[in-house]
């Protein structure tokens, strides 16, 4: 089984690269000299409140050509939410058919909280069509220096706190050389979710031509994936990778991917497979659509993947085999990402965002209240119970103190306690006639 979906995705993958780079050369070599007549020094800008900055306007090769014919024009700015910044006078361009634009900046000064887009237009006579894609600028403006700090600091915890996340599972299993207890479902489908979300990943950050398939829809907007993320997904592919090649080579009696989650797993990849065909015959659908399809897939698998572990533990009324270091550590990354989002909304003055974003809030308030279920599972609900319930039929162990040596949640003095009163008891019982 776990074979045959690495080999499925792989060439998935191989696809996805090789009709991309075809595209990509496609569209270098259509590509003209579509140079505006204006471009601006930067797209970004953050500021605290009360403070001020600038960005220049400068001219390109084109400007003489595009107003040549123009008797007057002026370059307008325009945004909403006028209470974050100052307003912005416009800017003469012509004037009695005399080019009078130089090189300028443009000050900017923050207000109060907030975030906005500022836009422009030019205004001419006679009217000219003139798009300025490029003269925008998104401005970020904060209440406190020492709130962005700890913000980034609370990022790097939850960052570096879901990155060890699947080692504690990936030890106790070398450490047992078992996998017994741990649902094959959810390791099946973490490992698709995180490749599909791979997928999602380095196309966005790494492949020109979706980029431009990106800022064609969304002519202001940032790019949703930085380096940090292509890292992180690339190490829990990494990570959830092992633990699947241990469920594969580990004991793990007489568990397996159960009916339900084949179906699920095999429409996914039915459905990522046809898509692809779709996307490579179909030029209706760009690669942007296709990847945000990927994007889509990861989120349910986000939502549903947990559902097998918690099942199995209730129906062994025990988390052996599940390591709660794991649950312990995904718990911290999601409390300290929600804190940070929180830390940021007031800061910004952003709540809005917050709430929208239901890919890292809703998700991370879900994550966290599955971990919680798995922390009242492990040390309140079946915290005296055995390692080793039966799965599926499978034999119980043959050595009596196997469970004990390998449980969660019995230590080794009580162990020890307890061969010693087994010993005890049997010195004492009267011997049979």
């Amino acid at each position: 089984m776990g074979l045959k979906i690495f080999s499925g995705l792989l060439t998935l993958s191989y696809l996805i690269h090789f009709r991309i780079d075809i595209l990509a050369a496609e569209v270098l070599k259509s590509s003209t000299n579509n140079t505006p007549p204006l471009q601006i020094s930067t797209h970004d800008l953050i500021l605290k409140v009360g403070s001020s900055d600038s960005v220049v306007v400068f001219l390109t090769n084109t400007f003489d050509v595009v107003f040549e014919n123009v008797t007057n024009a002026s370059l307008e700015f325009k945004f909403d939410n006028s209470d974050v910044i100052e307003n912005i006078s416009s800017k003469s361009l012509v004037v009695n058919r005399s080019l009078i634009f130089e090189n300028t900046s443009i000050p900017i000064t923050a207000i109060h909280a907030g975030r906005v887009i500022i836009t422009s237009e030019i205004k001419s006579d006679p009217v000219v069509n003139i798009t300025l894609t490029d003269v925008y600028l998104r401005v970020t403006t904060y209440k406190s220096s020492l709130l962005l700090t700890i913000g980034d600091i609370v990022g790097w915890i939850y960052f570096f706190s879901w990155s060890i996340s699947f080692y504690p599972q990936i030890y106790q299993n070398w450490k047992r050389k078992s996998v017994r207890g741990l649902s094959l479902d959810f390791v099946f489908l973490n490992v698709t979710g995180f490749l599909v979300y791979g997928i999602f990943n380095i196309g966005l950050f790494w492949i020109p031509e979706i980029q431009s398939e990106y800022f064609i829809k969304y002519p202001t907007g940032v790019i949703p994936v930085q380096l940090n993320d292509v890292i992180f997904t690339l190490h829990a592919i990494f990570a959830s990778g092992i633990t699947l090649i241990q469920c594969i080579i580990y004991e793990k009696g007489s568990q397996t991917v159960s009916n339900p989650g084949r179906m699920l797993l095999m429409f996914i990849y039915i459905f990522l497979s046809l898509l692809l065909i779709i996307a490579l015959t179909n030029s209706e659908i760009s690669w942007l659509t296709f990847l945000t399809v990927f994007s889509y897939v990861k989120l349910f698998i986000t939502l549903v993947k947990y559902l097998p572990q918690a099942y199995m533990n209730w129906s062994r009324k025990s988390t052996s085999g599940w390591s709660i270091g794991n649950v312990l550590l995904d718990l911290t990354g999601g409390v300290f990402s929600l804190l940070q989002m929180i830390i940021f909304g007031y800061n910004y003055n952003d709540w809005w965002s917050l709430l929208t974003d239901f890919t890292k809030f809703g998700l991370g308030v879900f994550s966290i209240c599955f971990d919680i279920l798995f922390i009242m599972q492990h040390y309140c609900l079946y915290k005296n119970h055995d390692a080793y319930e039966p799965i599926e039929g499978s034999n119980a162990p043959v050595d009596p103190y196997e469970d004990m040596v390998t449980s969660n949640h019995i230590q080794h003095d009580e162990l020890e306690r307890f061969s010693h009163n087994s010993a005890s008891s049997s010195i004492s019982s009267p011997s049979t006639p």
